[in-house]
C-alpha cells in the first residue's frame, strides 16, 4: 500500500519538534545554574532601590545605595557559609530535612536579627581601628566600603570552596586592611588584633574539648549502660536542662541588652532558672516518649531528636542576633557618617540595614547554603542526633565562657570545632578500645600503615582546608581590602 503524502509531512514534525523539546531541556539544564545567582543579584538591586527610596534625594545617597548593594552581598553570603554551622549537625544526623533546616534558619536567623541584633554596636568591629586618625569622612566611608567589599568576596570564595570561615573575622580583617591602607599602622588597635588572633586557637579547641567531654558522657553514662532507656531517662532531661541554660544565660546577655544591663552573673542566674524549669518540663515528656522503645543505641536517637531540633533553631536565634550586626556594621557606619558629616566609633543601625541584614541571610541560606549544610553535617565526621547534640551544646556552653573571659570567639570555629572534637574523640576512643580487645603483642595481626589511614574518622582533607581557610582569612581579607581602598580613594573618590 502507498504511503499517504502527508505521513512524510507528520513524520518531518514530529521529528523537529523532538529536536526543539531537547533544545528546551538543554536550556534548561545549562541555565539552572544561573538561576541562584539571578534571584540574588535581584535582591541587591531591590536592597539598592529601597535604601534610594528611604534616603531620597540627600547628598551622598548614591554612596549609601552602593553600600547598601554590598551590604546585601555580604549578608547573602553569611547566609551561605555561616548558617550551615548551626544547621549542618541537625541535617547530618537526619533530625532534620534539608528543607525544614532551611526553613527553621531563616525564620529564627531573620528573628535574632531583628528582635536582638538591633542594638548600638561598634560598626569599627569592636575597637580594630581609631577612627580619629581618619583625615576626613571620605576616607572613613572608603575604608568601611573596602572592608564591606573584601569581607564578602572573601567569605563568596570561601563558600566556593567548601570552606565554612567567620564572616566576622573576615569583617575584622577587611576594617584592619582597609584602616592600615588609609591610616597606617598605628590606626590599628594591635592588644584587640592579638586577642581576636587567639580566638582563632581557643574557639575550635574549647568548642572541641566540651562536645567530646558530652560525648564520652553520653557514651559511658547512657550508651554503655546495660540498661539503656532507664539511663536516658535520667540523663537526657539533664542534657536539655544544661541546653537551656546556656541559651537563656546567652540571650538574656545579648536579647535584653536595650530593656535593661545585665551583667554575666545575672545571666546566668536567669539561664539556671530556666534551665531547671526545662529539666521539670522536659523528664516528664523523656519518660513518656521512651516507652515502648527497645533498649538499644538506634532507641537513644529518638529521644536526641527533639531537642537537638530546639537546639539548632536557638543556635540560629543567637547568630542573628550576634554576627549579622558584625556583618553590617560597615554599612551602618556608612550610613551615619553619610547623614551626620563625622565618623563615630558607635552608631545605631538603622532598621533598614538589619533588615537587609536579615532577608539577606534568608536568601543566601535558601539559595547557597545547601553545598556548606552537607559539608559540615556529614563530610568532616559521621554524626547522629548524640553526636550533633553534643556540638550544639558545646556551642552554646563556649560562647558563654567566652563572654565571661571577654574573648572574642567566631560562632563558626567553636561549631566547627564541635564537629571536629566529635570525630577526634570517637577515633581516639575506638583505637583505645581495639588495643584493649587486642590480642597479645605477639598474636596481634599486622596492621598495614594505608589501612590504618583508612581507618580515621575525621577527614584530613577537609580539617586542612578548614584550618587553611580560618589561618589565612583575617589576612586575606585586609589585604583585598587595602587594594580596594586605594582604588576607591584614588580612582573613585
Amino acid at each position: 500500500m502507498a504511503e499517504r503524502p502527508d505521513s512524510k509531512h507528520w513524520t518531518t514534525l514530529d521529528r523537529d519538534l523532538g529536536r526543539i523539546s531537547q533544545m528546551e531541556l538543554a536550556t534548561a539544564y545549562v541555565s539552572r545554574p544561573l538561576i541562584a545567582p539571578g534571584i540574588a543579584l535581584a535582591f541587591m538591586v531591590i536592597a539598592g532601590l529601597g535604601a534610594a527610596i528611604f534616603l531620597g534625594q540627600s547628598s551622598g545617597s548614591m554612596i549609601v545605595v552602593a553600600a547598601a548593594v554590598f551590604g546585601a552581598y555580604m549578608a547573602i553570603n553569611i547566609g551561605a557559609n555561616d548558617v550551615a554551622n548551626n544547621m549542618g549537625p541537625a541535617v547530618g544526623a537526619n533530625a532534620l530535612s534539608m528543607g525544614g533546616a532551611i526553613a527553621i534558619a531563616a525564620v529564627f536567623e531573620s528573628a535574632g536579627a531583628l528582635l536582638a541584633g538591633g542594638d548600638v554596636v561598634s560598626t569599627i568591629s569592636k575597637g580594630i581601628i581609631d577612627p580619629s586618625g581618619m583625615s576626613e569622612v571620605r576616607v572613613f566611608i572608603w575604608a568601611m566600603m573596602a572592608a564591606l567589599i573584601s569581607a564578602a568576596l572573601w567569605v563568596n570564595l570561601a563558600t566556593k570552596v567548601g570552606a565554612p570561615v567567620s564572616t566576622t573575622h573576615s569583617v575584622v580583617g577587611g576594617v584592619m586592611g582597609a584602616g592600615i591602607a588609609a591610616a597606617g599602622f598605628a590606626a590599628v588597635n594591635w592588644p584587640t588584633m592579638g586577642k581576636i588572633a587567639a580566638s582563632w586557637v581557643i574557639s575550635p579547641v574549647l568548642g572541641g574539648v566540651i562536645a567530646a567531654a558530652f560525648l564520652a558522657l553520653i557514651k559511658y553514662k547512657i550508651i554503655y549502660q546495660e540498661d539503656k532507656i532507664a539511663a536516658a531517662r535520667k540523663w537526657v532531661p539533664i542534657l536539655v536542662g544544661i541546653m537551656a541554660t546556656a541559651f537563656a544565660a546567652y540571650l538574656a546577655l545579648k536579647g535584653l541588652k536595650r530593656i535593661v544591663k545585665i551583667d554575666i552573673t545575672t545571666a546566668l542566674a536567669i539561664g539556671v532558672a530556666i534551665g531547671l524549669v526545662t529539666y521539670l518540663i522536659t523528664k516528664p515528656l523523656i519518660h513518656k516518649q521512651s516507652e515502648g522503645l527497645e533498649n538499644r543505641n538506634k532507641s537513644l536517637k529518638v529521644l536526641f531528636g527533639i531537642p537537638l531540633i530546639f537546639s539548632a533553631a536557638l543556635l540560629s536565634f543567637a547568630h542573628g542576633a550576634n554576627d549579622v550586626a558584625n556583618a553590617v556594621g560597615p554599612l551602618a557606619a556608612i550610613v551615619h557618617a553619610t547623614e551626620a558629616g563625622d565618623f563615630a566609633s558607635k552608631v545605631a543601625i538603622p532598621s533598614w540595614v538589619m533588615i537587609i541584614g536579615a532577608f539577606g541571610i534568608s536568601f543566601g541560606l535558601f539559595l547557597f547554603g545547601p553545598k556548606l549544610i552537607r559539608m559540615v553535617g556529614s563530610q568532616i565526621t559521621k554524626l547522629n542526633p548524640m553526636r550533633a547534640y553534643c556540638v550544639a551544646l558545646s556551642a552554646a556552653i563556649t560562647v558563654i565562657v567566652a563572654s565571661w573571659l571577654g574573648l572574642p570567639v567566631s560562632s563558626t570555629h567553636i561549631a566547627v570545632g564541635g564537629v571536629f572534637g566529635v570525630g577526634f574523640f570517637r577515633e581516639w576512643h575506638m583505637e583505645r578500645r581495639r588495643r584493649r580487645n587486642a590480642p597479645s603483642v605477639a598474636e596481634k595481626p599486622f596492621i598495614a600503615k594505608e589501612e590504618r589511614r583508612h581507618r580515621k574518622l575525621v577527614r584530613r582533607s577537609h580539617f586542612m582546608t578548614i584550618i587553611a581557610a580560618w589561618v589565612i582569612t583575617v589576612p586575606a581579607a585586609a589585604l583585598m581590602s587595602a587594594m580596594i581602598f586605594f582604588f576607591l580613594n584614588n580612582v573613585v573618590g
